[in-house]
């Protein structure tokens, strides 16, 4: 699904060196967690493979694409949302399906093989979605009237609605409390196994890349040359956060950044 070849990368001609020389390959249906400390790349990496910025030099393809500009088949859902202040929430979730109808399968905003959607079967995606994910009491609302777990949902919501085969996250949790961002991580495990996802998500914290992330990779210092992954299979299995296996794997990957256990 995505393959990362002698991935060079740096802001400007002589900003900080970022990778060099990275390798990185994700099958389809892998979810994967991202973890380093504060400054490692970790959200550079998420906007390369999302197309948002460019490689210095090496490549980077998802499926059969090479990524050069944003691929459509790829949701993302940041920190903040992203959601529009001055719509509902039935009408930031339908955005993306409105984009496609507008622009039609051209291979840039919608997928070439996909169809144009009808306004009924917009209507009827956006609202399986709102009851999918239980917000369909705040269709209604705008962003600033709800919870921040509402918003989230919502930014989840809209992403799925455009059936992605590829699905990154960026910090999607940070700012929630702890029993919403449980709450949520559930969700996206859930989310993940149903659709049969490809999965990145990029954290700070060492428990939710090892709840999220059955596979996990750690970044360092700058520069990023070597791949260090950490197998971590039970991921995602009922009551994984409850064994000494998951205690565990947090202490190895504490151990992989510096920390002691």
């Amino acid at each position: 699904m995505i393959t990362i070849e002698n991935l060079t990368f740096r802001y400007g001609a002589r900003g900080a060196l970022v990778f060099q020389d990275f390798n990185w390959h994700v099958k389809p249906g892998e979810a994967w967690s991202i973890i380093g400390s504060s400054g490692c790349g970790k959200t550079t990496l998420l906007m390369l493979i999302a197309g948002l910025r460019r490689a210095t030099r090496g490549t980077i393809r998802v499926g059969n694409t090479l990524i050069q500009r944003p691929r459509p088949e790829t949701g993302l859902i940041l920190q903040d949302y992203g959601l529009l202040p001055w719509a509902s929430v039935w009408d930031n979730v339908a955005l993306g399906l409105r984009v496609r109808r507008f622009y039609g399968p051209d291979g840039k905003h919608a997928p070439r093989y996909e169809a144009r959607p009808s306004r009924q079967q917009t209507q009827q995606i956006v609202d399986s979605w709102l009851y999918r994910l239980h917000i369909n009491e705040q269709r209604d609302k705008f962003p600033g009237a709800i919870s921040g777990g509402q918003r989230q949902r919502t930014a989840i919501a809209r992403t799925l609605a455009l059936q992605p085969d590829l699905l990154l996250m960026d910090e999607p949790f940070s700012s929630l409390d702890a029993p919403t961002r449980e709450d949520l991580q559930t969700l996206v495990l859930s989310l993940q196994a149903e659709m049969r996802l490809t999965s990145v998500i990029v954290t700070h914290a060492i428990e939710e890349a090892a709840i999220l992330g059955r596979h996990i990779l750690v970044l360092s210092a700058l520069p990023n040359t070597d791949t260090v992954i950490v197998s971590n299979p039970d991921a995602g299995t009922p009551g994984y956060r409850s064994t000494q296996t998951f205690l565990d794997k947090c202490n190895e990957l504490r151990l992989h950044l510096g920390l002691k256990p």
